[in-house]
């Protein structure tokens, strides 16, 4: 797999392309994708993806932050466990939102010199997004493309969409992102200084810097698997603004306890796997009554995640 952010970085002699977000790469994604690797590698020619950052909607609409499933690396690494070759992804600014479909595709296409685009039931590009279905059909015509207009994909009569994965997310619905994303949600932070009161409580806890851009869980208490220095440990993360101690915070603190660990971990980079949602935020009016919820998370966690 290679990833590259620059178009021109790219020449190719022929190729087999899709065009979209892909952000978080669910199931959804992921049926367009496994059939378009398999098809294009049958025929001799790479499978590219084009996919943006930031994303259209925050560059246009200017939707609120945190926004992202996943950030480019992490995307380009899940698209190339799928078999995709190729990943650009573009970025995007508001002159690329000004650029017309016949434009952009032709930029695309003297680059990748693709036979066939694959796009999802609600795709379209270009300004006033007048590059649907329809259109890139037409530009089919003259660039010497086919395209294949691939349905919307449902599990459980619920559209699988990166929306409803972040409302999911938001809501604390664990689980039900997970299974739209066919994994659970990870999220990687790096160690940074803290108050030590987890490790006066005697559970010591590492705070995370997570990038901003990350799209928010709902605070609570969660059952987590961390991976740091290439070993996995079962984890207790708490999402939060520390009630009990009245810390006064404006964002959310990450900070997740590894059963069993003992070490400094400051500057590492942990990896958490959301397994399932332990109980909400809570506060307390006894550093005692916490220590003992505390122990009864742990429990809680030990047995959910088991061996």
């Amino acid at each position: 797999m290679e990833h590259f952010h620059n178009i021109t970085d790219i020449q190719l002699t022929k190729s087999w392309l899709t065009i979209g977000s892909y952000d978080g790469v669910h199931k959804g994604h992921q049926q367009i994708l496994l059939a378009l690797v398999e098809q294009a590698h049958q025929n001799g020619q790479p499978a590219v993806v084009v996919t943006f950052h930031p994303h259209p909607v925050l560059v246009i609409n200017e939707e609120e932050r945190p926004f992202y499933l996943t950030l480019p690396d992490e995307r380009a690494q899940l698209l190339g466990a799928l078999g995709v070759d190729i990943i650009l992804t573009y970025p995007f600014s508001r002159k690329t939102s000004q650029t017309s479909a016949r434009e952009f595709i032709s930029l695309l296409h003297t680059q990748l010199h693709f036979s066939q685009l694959w796009i999802g039931y609600d795709f379209a590009l270009g300004k006033d997004r007048e590059g649907n279905s329809s259109r890139l059909m037409e530009l089919g015509q003259e660039f010497g493309y086919s395209l294949k207009d691939t349905p919307p994909f449902y599990m459980n009569g619920e559209l699988v969409s990166s929306s409803r994965i972040r409302k999911h997310l938001r809501d604390g619905e664990i689980q039900q992102a997970a299974a739209f994303l066919g994994r659970p949600f990870e999220i990687t932070g790096k160690v940074i200084k803290g108050k030590n009161r987890g490790k006066s409580l005697g559970f010591a806890t590492s705070n995370l810097d997570v990038p901003q851009e990350m799209v928010n869980i709902k605070p609570g208490v969660y059952a987590c698997w961390a991976s740091v220095q290439g070993q996995n440990w079962k984890a207790v993360t708490n999402i939060g603004f520390r009630p009990t101690f009245g810390d006064g915070l404006l964002v959310p603190l990450i900070e997740t306890h590894l059963l069993g660990f003992s070490g400094d971990l400051y500057g590492e980079d942990i990896h958490l796997r959301f397994i399932d949602r332990l109980r909400d935020e809570m506060k307390f009016e006894q550093v005692s009554e916490l220590q003992a919820q505390v122990q009864m998370d742990i429990d809680k966690a030990k047995h959910m995640l088991g061996d």
